[in-house]
C-alpha cells in the first residue's frame, strides 16, 4: 500500500527504477513532511512521475544525485527529505537501511541462517526464525553487502533528535515486538497500570474494546485487584470502522464488529479501555450498546493522551476539526460518548 496518496495499483511498494546507476527498489514506512515542495522542484527540473507517492520522490533524488557511489547517493538523498521514513532498498549487489534523524518509525536489523534482513518489527524477524541483531539508530544507514554489516550515521548531528511516535507504542506496533529496547506488550501493561493509578475507579469488571485495548485492560486489571472480564465479542471478519462515510454507517459497521453479552455486562460497573479516542463516533456508540445490554455504569479509560492534533508522521488522523479532543473537553467529550466517567 502506498504511504500518501490514493490506493491504486501505481503505488503499489516497492518501486522499482532502472537509472544509469543501476537498478533500485526502495520500501518506505512513513510519511515525507517536505515532499510536495520538492515533487514540483524535480518536476520543473524534468522529472517525470508515475505515482502520487511521496515515496517517489526520495527515488527520484536518488537517481539524480550526482554523488559517486549508490551508497553516497542515497545519503543525499535522505539528507534532503525530512518528515517520518525508515526506508529498506536493495540494489544490483546491497540491502540498505535508512531510519530518519528524529527515528519516528522503528527499523530493526536481523540475522539468518543465510544472512541478513531488515524489518520495521522485530515481530516479523520471529516470523522467519531470524536472530534480532539490534534497531537501526535515528539518522543511520546500514549497509549489507558481501562484506557483511556496515554502518553510516549520514545526518548531520544537530539535526538527529529523537523522537519516536508514541503511537507506536499505544497502538500501531504488535504486541510481540520490541522497539528501541523497549517491549510493546510490556509498556500496554504499564499504561493499564498507570491508568488505574489515576484514576482509582471501583467497578465490577474491567473490559477492553477488543483488541487494541486488551492489554491496557490486563494491566489496569492487576493493579486494581478488580477482575478483567471479556463483554464484547469481536468478529474477526469485519472490516475498520473509522473510514467509512457517514454516521449511520459507522455505526453499523461498529455493530458489525462487536457484540456485547447480557450476561456478562448486566448490571455491572465497567471499567472500559481502548487506545484512544480521536473522532468520539465509535466511542460513544460502544458505551450505548454496552448500556443496552444491561451496563449499569461504563467508565471510560484510554491509555493515549487527548488526540488534539492531526499527525503528518504516517498515522491517518483525521483533519484537526474532526478530532474531539480539539474542540472538547474531557467532560465534554465524556457527555458525548454517554459515559459515566471518562
Amino acid at each position: 500500500y502506498s504511504t500518501t496518496g490514493s490506493n491504486n495499483p501505481r503505488n503499489i511498494q516497492p518501486l522499482v527504477i532502472h537509472y544509469q546507476g543501476g537498478q533500485i527498489a526502495v520500501a518506505h514506512n512513513g510519511n515525507l513532511t517536505n515532499a510536495l515542495a520538492i515533487r514540483k522542484r524535480l518536476e520543473a527540473d524534468g522529472s517525470i512521475f508515475q505515482t502520487t507517492m511521496d515515496s517517489e520522490v526520495i527515488v527520484n533524488l536518488i537517481a539524480r544525485s550526482k554523488a559517486e557511489t549508490q551508497e553516497e547517493r542515497i545519503a543525499d538523498a535522505a539528507r534532503q527529505i525530512e518528515g517520518a521514513f525508515s526506508l529498506v532498498i536493495t540494489t544490483n549487489d546491497s540491502l540498505v537501511g535508512v531510519r530518519d534523524p528524529q527515528g519516528f518509525r522503528p527499523l530493526c536489523l536481523g540475522k539468518t541462517a543465510n544472512g541478513y534482513v531488515l524489518s520495521s518489527e522485530s515481530c516479523a524477524l520471529d516470523a522467519i526464525k531470524a536472530e534480532f541483531i539490534r534497531h537501526i539508530d535515528p539518522g543511520e544507514m546500514v549497509i549489507i553487502d558481501d562484506s557483511g554489516v556496515r554502518s553510516v550515521i549520514y545526518a548531520e548531528p544537530e539535526k538527529i533528535d529523537k523522537k519516536l511516535c508514541v503511537f507506536e507504542y499505544i497502538y500501531f506496533a504488535r504486541g510481540d515486538s520490541h522497539i528501541d529496547g523497549q517491549s510493546v506488550y510490556q509498556s500496554r501493561l504499564n499504561m493499564g497500570r498507570e491508568l488505574y493509578n489515576e484514576t482509582k475507579y471501583d467497578a465490577d469488571i474491567v473490559m477492553s474494546i477488543p483488541d487494541s485495548g486488551t492489554t491496557a485492560a490486563l494491566g489496569y486489571a492487576r493493579a486494581s485487584g478488580i477482575p478483567f472480564a471479556e463483554g464484547l465479542v469481536k468478529n474477526r471478519y469485519s472490516g475498520r470502522t473509522f473510514i467509512k462515510p457517514n454516521q449511520e454507517e459507522r455505526e453499523l459497521a461498529v455493530r458489525m464488529k462487536l457484540n456485547a453479552l447480557p450476561h456478562i455486562v448486566g448490571g455491572k460497573r465497567i471499567v472500559l479501555i481502548d487506545d484512544s479516542i480521536v473522532r468520539g463516533t465509535t466511542s460513544g456508540i460502544i458505551v450505548k450498546m454496552l448500556k443496552e445490554a444491561g451496563a449499569k455504569e461504563v467508565y471510560m479509560c484510554v491509555s493515549s493522551p487527548s488526540i488534539e492534533y492531526s499527525c503528518h508522521y504516517g498515522i491517518d488522523t483525521s483533519v484537526r476539526k474532526e478530532l474531539i479532543a480539539a474542540t472538547h473537553t474531557v467532560d465534554e467529550i465524556k457527555d458525548y460518548i454517554h459515559a459515566d466517567k471518562l
